[in-house]
């Protein structure tokens, strides 16, 4: 059995295996560029080619320091899977408990819902280059009420169960599948990043900066969080790194440098291949007529190689959703059925419940933006809860161990970067109409992710564990012994 009951507890015998290497984080956090991809038509609409370039390039500096940052707390918790909306509990619960499921459940969204958005891209992608009579075509489309679905959607359920499957049978196989798609996603990104200023289809008149509004702008940045902040997934698999504190920190540094790199230069390559007008009339699957004027005749096989690069984002996304799932409930915040591994020590019941999650996503959403701005809100309070947890984990255990141990200097950057996402969050929740793709209906489904961690959270509590409700909890100053060496 997995698991043996003592005095009404469960207790996870199964523990998640270290396997792992920081090249290995490296490459999970490859999706990353992914994420980029997604949304980088939507921002050079709205914004023009210099606009965009230049807040991607804000946001993934940003993303940068956070590592910095994450470094620290995940050397400190090596013990926690399920990233940084751990730690943003282990700060907080001394003063309100109910940070703790607002910010890991925000969190597991914004990351699960990874895959319905990035399945609906693919979905579009392939339907413009193979299959665009089926765009037009009666036959592929039904009405589920709120959306009017088609061949995108019926794609995107496919790859969702196909990416759960993979996960299933353990980190290593997915682990292939993540190096077997980032080795490709390297090729379509040289063609968008280096190939355009070889083949003189670089046009610096295609550049342009619409920025609508200061607003505007604070707006996009808040939206961009979701996608530039999300390097931070090396954390979720703290426990799984053989040298947890050397390989989790250089996985996260590594992967937030390329990631910046690759964040300036992919806008401004593509936004000098294509006009503003061309990637407007098509924001999700303008890479098509890109690669067409690139490559010509081999624009086929960019567009599979750009597909294979967005599955190792739903590959990773899936990986750590459900690990963020899994801490979740190991740490008493939802439901204890969720604190389970499977025989190959991977915790399939999360996994299940994200590939249900998405797929209602696909069917009653079915707007790749709007799937963004639905998670959200949630993410970027987690990281404004983790990085403040920063400050107040070095005031309130400054004798727990720390392997890795910042300068004092960044307890004032992790300040900072709270308090600026926190601005970015009631900028974002404000003007989201401003970003063009989100509105009150999509901040509602979000604001009800929140409500629906904090019954959950409850239920655990009261119903499952028999306590009184509290709103405070005494906190260790030092590590168990367990997992002080960890």
């Amino acid at each position: 059995m997995a698991e043996a009951v003592y005095a009404g507890a469960v207790i996870e015998e199964r523990q998640l295996l270290k396997s792992l290497r920081w090249y290995d984080g490296f490459v999970i956090a490859l999706a990353n560029p992914g994420f980029l991809i997604g949304a980088l038509g939507y921002s050079i609409s709205t914004l023009g080619a210099w606009g965009a370039m230049t807040l991607w390039g804000i946001s993934m500096f940003m993303g940068v320091l956070q590592n910095w940052v994450y470094s620290e707390q995940a050397a400190m918790f090596p013990d926690k899977p399920g990233g940084i909306s751990l730690y943003a509990h282990e700060g907080w619960r001394k003063y309100f408990t109910l940070v703790g499921p607002v910010a890991t459940f925000g969190y597991w969204f914004a990351w699960s819902s990874v895959l319905a958005s990035f399945g609906l891209l693919i979905g579009y992608i392939v339907q413009a280059e193979w299959y665009p009579s089926s765009a037009e075509s009666s036959f592929w489309t039904f009405d589920t009420g709120p959306v009017t679905a088609g061949f995108p959607h019926v794609l995107a359920a496919i790859l969702i169960v196909a990416v759960w499957v993979f996960n299933i049978f353990g980190v290593r196989p997915s682990l292939w599948v993540g190096y077997a798609t980032g080795a490709l996603m390297m090729i379509p990104l040289g063609v968008f990043i280096v190939l355009p200023y070889v083949t003189g289809d670089w046009e610096s008149s295609n550049l342009t900066w619409t920025v609508p509004s200061w607003q505007a702008a604070f707006a996009w940045l808040w939206l961009m969080g979701w996608s530039a902040y999300g390097v931070e997934t090396c954390a979720a698999f703290a426990p799984e790194y053989e040298d947890t504190a050397h390989d989790t920190s250089l996985a996260l540094r590594s992967s937030a440098i390329f990631s910046l790199a690759v964040y300036m230069l992919l806008p401004l390559g593509l936004g000098g291949v294509m006009t503003q007008e061309e990637i407007t009339a098509n924001p999700v699957a303008f890479y098509v007529p890109a690669f067409d004027e690139l490559v010509g005749g081999a624009s086929n096989l960019m567009v599979l190689l750009l597909v294979a690069s967005l599955v190792l984002s739903m590959n990773t996304a899936t990986a750590d959703g459900s690990r963020a799932l899994y801490g979740i409930a190991r740490d008493d915040m939802t439901v204890k059925q969720l604190y389970h591994l499977n025989r190959f020590h991977v915790p399939a019941r999360a996994m299940t419940l994200d590939m249900v999650i998405n797929l209602l996503l696909v069917f009653f959403v079915g707007n790749v933006l709007a799937i963004y701005v639905v998670g959200n809100l949630g993410y970027i309070l987690a990281h404004v809860f983790a990085l403040s947890a920063f400050v107040l984990l070095r005031r309130d255990r400054p004798n727990w161990p720390r392997p890795i141990k910042l300068s004092r200097i960044w307890v004032a950057i992790a300040a900072l970067l709270a308090a600026a996402n926190l601005f970015l969050t009631v900028m974002g929740v404000w003007y989201t109409e401003l970003i063009g793709y989100g509105g009150t209906k999509e901040i509602l489904y979000g604001v009800g992710v929140l409500l629906i961690s904090i019954l959950l959270f409850f239920f655990r509590r009261i119903v499952q564990d028999g306590e009184k409700p509290h709103w405070r909890e005494e906190t260790p100053t030092m590590p168990p012994t367990s997992s002080a060496g960890a």
